[in-house]
């Protein structure tokens, strides 16, 4: 018999999936990677596919994983996908097939299924990492093979087939979009959302926060310590990765920060709607930043800053497992060597500010920079600087006078 894992959630469409691939003759292992979802029964998933006939089921917990060896790295990066999507689901995506390929390994399994739809932007951060990691994995993507789709047009049949299988399903309302959600964040999409005329943050029931009207009338102040770039300390007591993002996720969920509502070009080529937010992880790109401003210099920031949207842009299509993007997150373990520090932040109805910051490693002389009188900095100085940055403009303006 062919054997296969899937990426498995419990939900309607890869409940479906598993009786349709054992329906093509396949031995399926479940693979349920726990990147913190909150909502979700684990025993009751569990259960599920056992009961559904799958050959082996796995809980394989990578909540630190997702933190400290992909989310940071790219926070590292202050990378951010058309200038404003912090790469949430995006990020994720590749861990899973990592996840799902080791079981792969260990069962024995040949392919490997997931439920991601063949119009949208997961079908290629699944795949795109799965061959990179084993080139001869094969691949079953139901959604995009015609045969499924004829025969699961819609929910109803999706129902009626779990029904004929005695799959159990919940006979919930559907909600007026999807959502998606990790401990980075949750994502909400489609549905009423595909509408633009619709407010998402005033559609969306929000599930890791409260909104900036609700949020208390005072402010609230946190403390982040980094060292090289990665967040270690919160509030003066060192913490790992997991438990950093945890916590933000409630000191500034509590706060009403870190909700946004864009429109965004997909790999795929269509433009989508999205709304997401990320509280914890919001604040620590702000964080970093302020410690960066002290600890970075001038040149090397400029140039992170014109690569990181080149990184975003790969981690969001799926290129996780690249040389280009080996390469590049070498590059930003260098530059971020002496970025070691620690910022206090205020948190207030949705807006952060900074309260202090401070680094053993601070480029910020206040002797050199003070607007006062004295100072180590000579003004004469000056002269033969902008005579020598002049020069080029002094001979163009003289051969090729500008009309004003």
């Amino acid at each position: 018999m062919k054997s296969c894992v899937l990426a498995y959630s419990g939900g309607l469409d890869t409940s479906v999936i598993l009786g349709w691939l054992q329906d093509q003759g396949y031995e399926v292992h479940c693979v349920y990677v726990d990147l913190g979802q909150p909502c979700e029964d684990r025993a009751a998933i569990e259960k599920k596919a056992h009961d559904c006939g799958a050959a082996s089921y796995r809980l394989v917990d990578v909540r630190e994983e997702l933190c400290r060896d992909f989310a940071f790295p790219v926070l590292a990066w202050q990378a951010k996908y058309e200038q404003i999507y912090l790469l949430g689901t995006s990020i994720a995506r590749p861990l899973i097939s990592k996840v799902c390929l080791e079981v792969a390994r260990e069962v024995g399994a040949t392919a490997y299924a997931h439920g991601a739809t063949g119009k949208g932007n997961d079908q290629c951060r699944f795949q795109l990492a799965a061959e990179a990691l084993d080139p001869k994995v094969e691949m079953i993507a139901p959604w995009r093979i015609k045969e499924f789709r004829e025969a699961f047009p819609g929910r109803t049949e999706l129902i009626a087939y779990c029904e004929n299988k005695n799959i159990s399903v919940k006979a919930s309302t559907a909600k007026p979009y999807s959502s998606d959600e990790n401990v980075l964040h949750i994502s909400y999409e489609a549905g009423q959302l595909e509408e633009l005329d619709v407010n998402g943050v005033e559609l969306v029931d929000f599930g890791m926060g409260v909104s900036p009207q609700e949020a208390p009338d005072k402010s609230e102040s946190v403390t982040i310590g980094f060292e090289a770039g990665v967040p270690v300390t919160l509030n003066g007591q060192k913490v790992g990765a997991l438990e950093m993002v945890e916590s933000l996720n409630d000191i500034a969920g509590r706060n009403g920060v870190g909700r946004i509502d864009m429109v965004e070009n997909r790999f795929v080529g269509m433009k989508s709607r999205g709304v997401y937010e990320s509280p914890g992880m919001t604040v620590l790109y702000n964080a970093l930043m302020n410690v960066e401003q002290l600890t970075m210099d001038r040149d090397l920031m400029h140039l992170r800053d014109r690569m990181a949207p080149e990184v975003a842009e790969m981690v969001y299509y799926g290129f996780w497992y690249a040389p280009k993007l080996d390469a590049m997150m070498a590059f930003i373990r260098e530059a971020q060597k002496h970025t070691t520090g620690e910022v206090t932040l205020k948190l207030y109805k949705g807006n952060i500010s900074v309260d202090s910051r401070s680094s053993k490693n601070s480029l910020y002389d206040e002797d050199i920079a003070t607007m006062e009188g004295g100072g180590s900095y000579n003004q004469d100085d000056a002269e033969g600087f902008l005579r020598i940055q002049g020069l080029p403009c002094r001979v163009q303006g003289t051969v090729t006078p500008r009309k004003f």
